[in-house]
C-alpha cells in the first residue's frame, strides 16, 4: 500500500511532537539537576541571529498545523507566541497535537495534487499538495525540531540521537 499523505505528515508531525516533548523534559531536568536556572536554556539560541528555543517550538507548531489545515482545507487554529518556560512549551506542543489529531486522512489524503498558496513575508509561494508537503513543510519542521535539540545540546542537555529519532 502506498505511504499516503496523511502518512506522511500528521503522523510525522505528532511523532516528532512527542520526541520534541522528552527532549524538553530532559532539559528542564538537566537545569533542576544541575542547578542552572531553567531561563538560561530557554532563552539559549546557537548564533546571536537565529532564535532562541521558545520560538524554535512554535515555528515546529507554526508549520504543522499550517501544513496540516492547508492541505486538509480548513483554518489552523491561532496561538499566542508567550511560552516563556519550559511548562508553556510543553502546553504549546500539546495544544498542537490536540489540532493534528483532530484532522483525519480523510481530510488530507488526496491532496498530492491541490493547490497550496503561503505567504512568506512579501514573496507569495505557490505549490502542488505532494511538493509542499515534502519539499517546503516537512524540511522546514525538520530544521525547527532539530534547531531545538541543538540549542539544548550546546549547553549541555545530556542528549543524543536516539532521542532525536526514538519510536513512540
Amino acid at each position: 500500500m502506498p505511504l499516503s499523505m496523511y502518512e506522511a505528515s500528521v503522523l510525522v508531525f505528532i511523532r516528532f511532537f512527542g520526541n520534541l516533548s522528552k527532549i524538553l523534559e530532559k532539559g528542564a531536568e538537566h537545569a533542576k539537576s544541575k542547578g542552572i536556572d531553567p531561563a538560561t536554556l530557554i532563552e539559549a539560541h546557537l548564533f546571536e541571529d537565529m532564535h532562541p528555543l521558545p520560538q524554535q517550538i512554535q515555528r515546529a507548531s507554526d508549520t504543522s498545523k499550517g501544513c496540516a489545515a492547508r492541505l486538509a482545507g480548513i483554518e489552523a487554529p491561532k496561538f499566542a507566541d508567550e511560552e516563556k518556560t519550559f511548562e508553556d512549551l510543553q502546553a504549546r506542543i500539546k495544544k498542537t497535537v490536540d489540532f493534528l489529531k483532530s484532522v483525519t486522512p480523510a481530510q488530507i489524503d488526496g491532496s498530492e495534487g491541490k493547490d497550496v498558496t503561503l505567504q512568506a513575508g512579501k514573496t507569495t509561494l505557490q505549490f502542488k499538495g505532494q511538493d509542499y508537503l515534502l519539499g517546503f513543510a516537512l524540511p522546514n519542521f525538520f530544521f525547527h525540531v532539530t534547531t531545538a535539540y541543538d540549542i539544548l545540546r550546546h549547553k549541555g542537555v545530556p542528549l543524543g540521537k536516539m532521542d532525536y529519532l526514538a519510536r513512540p
